[in-house]
């Protein structure tokens, strides 16, 4: 069977490359192997998660509405989230474990970036979540119906494109050390929400190869424990999306 890319780096090529028979002495059960169901499932708790560690940050700020009581909780947040999705990405057999944590530490930084953006927007977290759960929604609907199909062609595009946007924000990080700004880009004007909406669009069309893969997944008979590796896969891609979508949002508010 084919092994599917996607532009995710929690569900590259090699993924279930690695996961043959052999290494679990002899042919899987089929009791232990990744379901479709099993993987909503597990998807579902991780956005239990996410939102309880967001709630309680967004709490945390409102009784204050200062950034300097969250600023910890944000850091934490994303350096322990980012560390968090590597050990996953490399010790998938860990994932049981280190997908909640990973949903946890996000929730913290979404949770704080939400609530400060909603006190100068507000309402603009409840739009952002929306929008973002109604493009999962929407996506997930035009794929199992056929609407939309993972060819060569869409999956190297999608690629190549989410790839030139991971090189462009490393290269603005580095760049802004150096007191090196793209004001066009990061601003409200039409280039920069053209920017945004190209970014939202890239991030949402990943859901798809998502789909895809964690389909793959289960046709190949991977183990159990791929399941919260395949809703952990999809939690980045929601996280990635969700930001994108908020900082449009900002954009389109802040020209009112």
């Amino acid at each position: 069977m084919a092994l599917m890319k996607t532009a995710n780096p929690a569900l590259s090529e090699k993924t279930f490359q690695d996961l043959s028979a052999s290494q679990y002495g002899g042919a899987i059960d089929v009791t232990n192997r990744m379901t479709l169901s099993g993987t909503v499932n597990k998807t579902g708790i991780l956005l239990v998660c996410a939102f309880a560690s967001a709630a309680w940050t967004w709490q945390r700020f409102t009784q204050s509405h200062d950034p300097a009581d969250v600023a910890p909780l944000l850091l934490v947040g994303a350096i322990g989230g980012f560390i968090c999705a590597l050990v996953t990405i490399f010790k998938k057999e860990w994932s049981p474990i280190t997908a909640p944590i990973y949903a946890l530490l996000e929730g913290l930084l979404l949770g704080g970036l939400s609530a400060i953006f909603d006190v100068r927007y507000p309402g603009i977290a409840i739009q952002a979540v929306g929008l973002t759960f109604g493009t999962l929604f929407v996506l997930l609907l035009a794929y199992k119906s056929g609407l939309i199909k993972v060819t060569q062609k869409f999956r190297l595009g999608v690629i190549a494109a989410t790839g030139g946007i991971m090189v462009f924000y490393l290269l603005q990080m580095l760049l802004g050390f150096f007191g090196v700004q793209f004001l066009t880009v990061n601003g409200s004007g039409p280039i920069g929400i053209a920017f945004s909406l190209f970014v939202v669009a890239i991030a949402a069309l990943n859901l798809v190869l998502d789909f895809d893969f964690i389909e793959q997944g289960v046709n190949y008979g991977a183990p159990k424990y791929m399941e919260w590796y395949g809703a952990f896969g999809l939690m980045v891609t929601l996280v990635w999306l969700y930001l994108e979508i908020l900082r449009l949002l900002s954009k389109l508010r802040s020209r009112n």
